[in-house]
């Protein structure tokens, strides 16, 4: 998953980023409202969490930009403002969930993990694809039972193509969920990656092919019969 956090307060700003990528999440960071505005137009995020009081373009402003570009992304806002008012006229301008500061971060990364999955439509916390079981809250993946070991970006890429079973995605569209602005992408980390997975997805559980290869457009999870 990667999230885009756009806050001035550089403290803040580095523990939310820290808290995040500690659960598995490519972070990307922004200090103002124009970068942070920018970032979110630019690229692709699955969700965004969003300062109100931020220098050159404020919180709200931002959102209300993303919404009316017809940028769908889950926003949760950050606020030291917490009056009823002022939740009602963030989620009035289009955000996904609203957090008062001072808050605990493990508050924060329940409600992004939530914004998360309600995107891929799927707000359970287990996802199944046959015999395939990942728990989203315990990071942790099961075929047929047996606990599959797997790296954190293992993870994440699983994660992804279980959320969208039958979606073929591109090598550059499983790249965003690989790195963040920090970590140039390395040109073959999707193929590795792939085949780490499928090498332990096949000492598994009934062992069937789950990750398939689309020729010239990517790869799928799905259990063809």
């Amino acid at each position: 998953m990667r999230v885009l956090v756009v806050e001035d307060s550089e403290r803040l700003r580095k523990a939310v980023a820290r808290a995040l990528r500690r659960c598995g999440y490519v972070v990307e960071e922004a200090d103002n409202g124009e970068d942070g505005l920018w970032r979110a137009e630019e690229h692709a995020y699955d969700a965004v969490v969003l300062d109100l009081m931020l220098p050159k373009l404020d919180g709200l402003e931002v959102l209300a930009r993303l919404r009316n570009g017809g940028k769908r992304v889950p926003v949760l806002l950050l606020t030291a403002r917490n009056t009823v008012e002022d939740r009602v006229a963030g989620l009035r301008g289009g955000a996904d969930d609203y957090l008062g500061k001072p808050f605990a971060l493990e508050e924060l990364l329940a409600r992004v993990d939530a914004m998360c999955r309600r995107h891929f439509d799927h707000p359970a916390t287990v996802i199944h694809a046959g015999d395939l079981e990942i728990d989203t809250d315990a990071r942790r993946a099961r075929r047929g039972g047996d606990r599959l070991e797997l790296t954190a970006r293992e993870y994440r890429l699983l994660q992804v193509l279980a959320l969208q079973p039958g979606k073929v995605l591109s090598r550059t569209e499983l790249e965003e969920h690989l790195y963040d602005d920090l970590a140039p992408p390395m040109s073959n980390v999707v193929d590795a990656t792939v085949y780490q997975l499928r090498r332990k997805l096949a000492a598994a559980g009934s062992g069937r092919p789950l990750i398939h290869t689309r020729r010239g457009q990517g790869y799928v999870l799905e259990e063809l019969p």
